[in-house]
């Protein structure tokens, strides 16, 4: 009796110690649900709309050296889950590891079945798993997670660069309590993007498609759809050869599409004008290639009469007449000569001429022998259009005043409210007419480039784009459109160029988001 009456005593003294002494600062050790639980933030679009966000999954693991039975215990999980392999889940069971996974994110009713077999050895860990609720719709700008939660592509990765991954790291962001992160992705442009874009890949068996969307005066990117596109759920899809971003991550020679920087660069210097006329009567013959136009007029052109008939005998002279180093300088001043960089880590250098001559300077003035990435194109043409500030583009939400701080001015004002008047008189009475959304003063440059096949210019295969502003008058949004290989179909009388398949389809498109981008339609007579 006196041995525990002194033993009781001890503990009351011990507990009355407890109660009045100072609390020790808290402390947390990870345990082995948290190592492998990284908790990411939601991700939003502009208006609120889930991109991305966590839920919760249960894993299966295992603990080899408290298994009495191996054979019973592999008889008890295939009979839960078929899908086991027995010789590596024996394997795994034999192991010298005191831990080892056997699935990860499995069911709730598999976790259950196995959880009343009552198993010794065998648990659950409950992981975070990442839930894509747009599917594919959004793959390319908020891109995918490993089996960790970590990100490795898109805006996903971009996050883990920006600190989170460092977070995780040192034990935080764990709780599910982060703060979510918007885009500047306006869900229903992006839908409006990738339905046309599919619907015209289907028309005119075409074997890609991209576009992109975004605001002149921020940079802000609004839409950007790359088909084939893949499910992020699936992070697997992501592996398939077309299933690139082209947008950013692909490099094309875009075509007369170009010609609209050759029009701005001659204007520019001041040695053009628009009564300014250039000599395509005949083709230009250099060596062994000669430069001729598609829509020939074999007539002397006015500056806006090369534009809007797309003349490359035309817009060959203009960059002969500035020569080559001016050429290059103004290329390079456009930023076409370094990679873009944006938030999205996929991204690819320019392709440039490996000697720049009077040869080059023609080919790259009607956009061939030089490749960019589309985005780089899409912010060029934002500066064509702006007033002519080259505005980096952000998939983050930036303000205007944001925007002008990054801004260079690359042109003069002037200079971009005459390509403003080009790219509408080109929608009103050239090449891109099919474009015309009625209402949204739609304008924009066409583009016909035959892709290169090993190493030589392949006739059959082409890359069909649109360069496209709106509304003119006061432009808020450009847009550039692609179609990989498009084929002739008997609406188009057989035709494959721009101006029958990436032009129609542009104006499908901006006839849908101009509404939602609240753009305000003006009917004219």
């Amino acid at each position: 009796m006196a041995v525990f009456l002194a033993l009781y005593s001890v503990i009351a003294v011990r507990l009355v110690s407890l109660a009045v002494a100072d609390m020790a600062p808290a402390s947390h050790a990870l345990t082995a649900a948290d190592s492998v639980s990284q908790s990411r933030p939601d991700i939003r679009d502009r208006n609120g709309v889930l991109l991305a966000t966590d839920i919760r999954t249960p894993s299966l693991y295992a603990e080899p050296h408290r298994i009495y039975d191996v054979d019973e215990t592999i008889e008890l999980l295939t009979a839960a889950m078929p899908e086991f392999d027995t010789g590596g889940l024996r394997a795994k069971l034999r192991s010298e590891k005191r831990f080892v996974w056997l699935k990860r994110e499995i069911t709730p009713a598999q976790r259950d079945a196995i959880h009343n077999m009552g198993i010794p050895g065998i648990g659950f860990v409950v992981e975070n798993r990442r839930f894509y609720p747009n599917g594919g719709l959004t793959s390319h700008v908020v891109g995918h997670v490993n089996i960790d939660n970590a990100g490795i592509a898109g805006m996903e990765k971009y996050l883990d660069a920006a600190g989170l991954a460092d977070l995780h790291n040192a034990g935080f962001a764990r709780g599910g309590d982060t703060a979510p992160v918007t885009l500047t992705l306006d869900i229903r442009v992006q839908h409006a993007l990738r339905d046309e874009i599919a619907s015209a890949m289907e028309t005119f068996k075409a074997k890609a498609g991209a576009g992109i969307v975004m605001d002149v005066n921020t940079g802000e990117v609004r839409a950007l759809v790359s088909l084939p596109d893949y499910d992020p759920n699936d992070p697997r899809t992501a592996l398939a050869d077309d299933a690139i971003n082209r947008i950013s991550a692909g490099v094309y020679e875009l075509g007369s599409t170009f010609k609209a920087f050759t029009v701005a660069m001659a204007l520019d210097s001041g040695e053009a004008d628009m009564r300014t006329t250039y000599d395509a009567r005949s083709p230009i013959r250099v060596a062994s290639f000669t430069i001729n136009d598609f829509h020939a007029q074999r007539r002397v052109l006015t500056l806006p009469e090369v534009f809007v008939h797309s003349s490359n005998i035309g817009t060959a002279r203009m960059a002969l007449a500035l020569g080559v180093e001016r050429h290059q300088a103004f290329m390079q001043r456009l930023g076409f000569f370094n990679r873009l960089v944006t938030e999205l880590p996929e991204s690819a250098d320019p392709l440039l001429p490996r000697r720049w001559t009077d040869l080059s300077s023609m080919t790259i003035s009607f956009g061939h022998g030089f490749s960019v990435a589309p985005i780089q194109a899409a912010a060029a043409g934002a500066a064509l259009l702006n007033g002519g500030k080259l505005i980096p583009p952000t998939f983050v939400p930036r303000s205007r005043g944001a925007a002008d701080a990054l801004a260079r001015q690359v042109l003069q004002p002037r200079t971009s409210r005459m390509m403003r008047d080009l790219f509408r008189l080109n929608v009103a009475d050239g090449t891109g007419g099919k474009a015309d959304a009625p209402g949204f003063r739609v304008g924009g440059k066409t583009g016909t480039a035959e892709k290169v096949v090993n190493g030589r210019y392949a006739k059959d295969k082409l890359l069909t784009s649109f360069l496209a502003g709106f509304p003119m008058d006061n432009p808020q949004y450009v847009m550039l459109l692609m179609l990989d290989e498009p084929k002739g179909i008997p609406e188009t009388h057989g035709y494959r160029t721009a101006g029958w398949n990436a032009v129609p389809t542009s104006g499908r498109v901006i006839s849908r988001i101009a509404p939602l981008l609240g753009v305000v339609p003006v009917f004219e007579q």
